[in-house]
């Protein structure tokens, strides 16, 4: 099953996506991957990842730092492999500003879905957080329309590919796709 969890910031995404990936993962047999996207640039990165480790501690995550070319990340193929991919937004991110990107939004787009795809491939459920990052009304400079432009063609595809697409609005969970599980 893939899922998407979509919401804005602070708004509990995170913690709804950790729990679902346990609960689609009921099997004590299967392994749990964290596939985490954002690199620790600061204190406030910093600080931010050591309160993900903590709070996933509980649910015997693995976790596998892959900042880009996401279809890389280290985890085994099968059926008894679960994913969490912790963030698209950051995954997205890293992909068009690190090492002299030279690919269009268009070329993006399409390599990073299709490393989704051979993610998931390989994983019996796959839990995608992402952000909605699309509704404050704000004019940026071409860099960062194009970020928002590729992240928002990322997300419909990710939304076209899911069994299901979640909101997490105030902790609360609104499904938009599917079935809230």
């Amino acid at each position: 099953m893939l899922v998407v969890v979509t919401g804005g910031s602070g708004s509990g995404k995170s913690v709804y996506a950790e729990k679902l990936l346990f609960r689609l993962a009921q099997d004590k047999n299967m392994r749990n991957y964290y596939i985490a996207t954002m690199k620790p640039f600061g204190v406030e990165a910093t600080e931010r990842i050591a309160r993900h480790r903590e709070q996933r501690q509980t649910y015997g995550f693995c976790t596998v730092e892959q900042y880009t070319r996401i279809e890389e990340a280290q985890i085994p193929a099968g059926e008894a492999v679960n994913g969490l991919l912790e963030c698209m937004s950051n995954l997205v991110a890293n992909e068009m500003f690190d090492n002299g990107n030279d690919r269009g939004v268009e070329a993006l787009v399409r390599d990073i879905t299709d490393g989704i795809r051979k993610l998931y491939a390989r994983c019996r459920h796959l839990v995608i957080v992402t952000n909605e990052i699309f509704s404050d009304g704000t004019i940026y400079d071409a860099h960062t329309m194009d970020y928002i432009c590729c992240l928002g063609k990322i997300n419909q595809c990710l939304a076209g590919l899911a069994d299901s697409v979640v909101e997490v609005v105030y902790s609360i969970p609104v499904c938009i796709k599917g079935e809230l599980l």
